[in-house]
């Protein structure tokens, strides 16, 4: 299952950050972060719960970047 999040990040380098971060999450498959539009792109593993998955991702992100968001 893929989704997307409007997230709030303040510069291009931080985005990356951000993407790696979010990578590095269990239970995603897979991510990409889009600054120019920023959107947050994550494609989940089978079976994973996105809202559970994604809390984890904000708290990932949120040791890269402490003020960044991801709307839910």
């Amino acid at each position: 299952m893929k989704k997307t999040y409007k997230i709030e990040v303040d510069c291009a380098n931080c985005a990356n950050k951000m993407e790696e971060a979010a990578k590095k999450t269990a239970g995603v498959r897979d991510a990409t972060v889009n600054f120019m539009t920023l959107k947050l792109s994550v494609e989940f593993e089978e079976g994973q719960d996105p809202r559970t998955v994604m809390k984890e991702v904000l708290k990932n992100c949120k040791k890269v970047e402490d003020d960044c968001e991801i709307y839910l």
